[in-house]
């Protein structure tokens, strides 16, 4: 967005705080002040001339502050009787009923695959028990309107362990507010993750309202229905939604209805929006966490969570040592250029560290943060990132604590007041680029569809990649062939190559007692890991896969033990199946000496019990023990 429209945000935001300010709307007027001050804020990095527009910024943060005992022990207004909510939902019946007369109602549908496809997407549709048809034309008329609050056929949703602890009830918007509303306005300040752990799927929706913001292009808010004539999504009485999610390749509908846990003081046990009466946040939540299989949602990372929303093209960056094609200084040039383009969405997410490294930083480990903005000043590179819980920031360089490095002309270009911040703990924070490269572990990247003009598809291909490009395969099964669809911003080549693995070993153990000792961080445990020894006779590729339960984050270690011949390129002394992932991880090792290794399985957590499989992958044959 442009100075100009940031001001008139700020203006009408304003005038909305303080108009429920004063009629005692307290929560709200928290809400707008909070909108104000932002739009203020982005105002001024796009070169707003406004006269003390950092004064006028710490006066709406200094109210909202004032109003917090406020909010807290406002008396609400009571909720709406049966009759009156009886009546909303009459009402919406009629306009739905009118808006089905203007649409023409027809039954055809677009057809948009082939009978093939159809069929492999039937197959392909059931997800966790449950069938997400393609998304089509033909659900731009699904129906919404119920004479009786709407339920879902499939049921609740499985609660975590964390929610079944607090859990109370389920509760519909109207038993928890008097005005339930879909959106106020969007924005990535006012989404809060609560007990569910799904930090990179909040960070995403944080990231895609804050670009629907600043560049006013629908993106997150598109996807929610019912919507009115404007195309914005509404507020439905009867308790129905429909959102568009990408999974598994296509666009599909979600159906909810609008229950929502509650603990016993009737704060609500999934993310949400810091206005109660808007739903969007805990709505589209609800959608991912059904096709998830539930709130009991073991994570993922901002690239699955941000093509479900978006249907953005990922790309991962991974910043740790052992990744030798990372470069500081090219990355961030990249970065800077394409976000303030509106070309990307950007997430962080730092990896495994102690808990003493973690309180002594103001970090999360393997926490996902979202990336709000970039900026540069003398020399000085920066990011601005968010804590999806909305608290815990930051403690090192540029910290609201820091005084040593924040210099009025710095704290003026980044619009950023130390002594404000240290008021109030949103999770906002700036973090120098070395820093982060330093303490985070990787960069997620979701890149704007538009920006790659053609595409190729062939059938039954490897695809290899010519440089540093930025490429995506998604792959489809069709019966028994692949479809590869490729997008880059650089040349690339096909070519088929020989199959390089054949199977040759698969070991069945278990994480279990002494044998589940954790990962490098649990030094004292970390030796009770099961150790597998094989043996390579020649030189060559190498493909090792760990499995195991779903609930389980792992990973593994390769070590050379000894090698046959001369020292060269294929020789390492340790390497590592990177990130810990839940259920799964591999490591691919394109050339490798013969000779003697060790692979060193572990889950991130000491003390887990459960089956595990390792499967070597080579073109020669292995001798695999297990080692005491």
């Amino acid at each position: 967005m442009d100075a100009t429209t940031l001001e008139l945000d700020a203006v009408k935001f304003a005038q909305l705080a303080v108009q429920r300010d004063q009629s005692g709307r307290y929560q709200e007027a928290v809400f707008y002040y909070k909108e104000a001050a932002q739009a203020l804020i982005y105002a001024g990095m796009a070169g707003s001339n406004l006269e003390n527009i950092q004064e006028k910024i710490n006066e709406y943060l200094e109210r909202v502050q004032a109003l917090h005992s406020a909010v807290q022990s406002q008396n609400t207004d009571p909720l709406k009787s049966k009759q009156q909510l009886d009546l909303e939902r009459a009402h919406f019946l009629v306009t739905q009923a009118f808006d089905e007369d203007d649409k023409g109602n027809a039954e055809e549908a677009i057809e948009l695959y082939t009978a093939e496809e159809i069929e492999v997407l039937r197959k392909t549709s059931k997800i966790n028990g449950i069938e997400y048809v393609p998304f089509m034309s033909v659900d731009l008329r699904e129906r919404f309107a119920f004479p009786m609050p709407f339920s879902d056929k499939c049921g609740k949703l499985p609660l975590s362990p964390k929610q079944k602890a607090m859990f109370t009830k389920w509760v519909r918007p109207d038993d928890i507010t008097n005005n339930p509303t879909m959106i106020y306005t969007v924005s990535s300040f006012s989404i809060k993750q609560t007990i569910v752990s799904d930090c990179s799927f909040v960070a995403s929706l944080a990231i895609s309202a804050a670009y629907e913001r600043r560049y006013n292009k629908k993106l997150i808010t598109s996807i929610i229905y019912p919507q009115n004539k404007k195309g914005e999504p509404e507020y439905n009485p009867c308790g129905k939604y429909m959102v568009k999610l990408h999974i598994n390749g296509v666009p599909r509908k979600v159906i909810i209805d609008d229950q929502l846990p509650v603990d016993h003081s009737g704060e609500l046990l999934c993310s949400y929006s810091n206005n109660k009466n808007e739903l969007w946040v805990s709505l589209i939540e609800k959608a991912y966490m059904k096709v998830m299989g539930g709130y009991d949602f073991p994570g993922s990372n901002s690239n699955i969570d941000l093509h479900a929303l978006t249907g953005w093209i990922p790309e991962r960056i991974a910043m740790h040592s052992d990744n030798q094609a990372f470069n500081k200084d090219s990355t961030f040039r990249m970065l800077y250029q394409r976000f303030h383009k509106g070309d990307v969405l950007i997430t962080t997410a730092t990896g495994v560290m102690s808990e003493e490294e973690g309180e002594k930083w103001g970090l999360v480990p393997t926490h996902a943060y979202a990336v709000l903005d970039i900026r540069e000043y003398k020399g000085l590179r920066f990011l601005q990132l968010k804590n999806p819980w909305s608290h815990l920031r930051w403690k090192g360089r540029y910290s609201e604590n820091d005084t040593r490095n924040w210099t009025p002309d710095l704290q003026k270009y980044l619009n950023f007041d130390p002594r404000t911040a240290q008021k109030i703990d949103n999770g906002i924070f700036w973090i120098a680029w070395e820093d982060l490269c330093q303490y985070y572990d990787v960069i997620y990247l979701s890149w704007n569809p538009s920006l790659f003009k053609e595409s190729t598809c062939i059938h039954r291909m490897t695809l290899h990649t010519i440089g540093n490009s930025l490429q995506w395969l998604y792959t489809r099964l069709m019966a028994k062939k692949f479809i590869i669809q490729v997008y880059s911003l650089c040349k690339f080549t096909f070519s088929k190559i020989p199959t390089p693995y054949t199977i040759s070993k698969r070991v069945n153990g278990q994480w279990k007692g002494h044998s589940a000792g954790g990962c490098g961080n649990f030094r004292d445990t970390y030796k009770n890991n099961p150790i597998y020894q094989f043996q390579l006779d020649k030189n060559g590729p190498l493909l090792i896969e760990l499995r195991g339960p779903r609930q389980y984050s792992v990973g593994f270690e390769l070590v050379t033990v000894s090698t046959v011949g001369e020292p060269g390129s294929y020789g390492f002394q340790k390497k590592s199946s990177g990130d810990y992932r839940c259920g799964f991880c591999y490591l691919e090792v394109e050339n490798i000496f013969a000779g003697v290794y060790n692979i060193i399985p572990t889950t991130f957590l000491p003390q887990q019990e459960g089956p595990f499989f390792l499967d070597f992958n080579s073109a020669t044959p292995l001798k695999v023990s297990q080692l005491q």
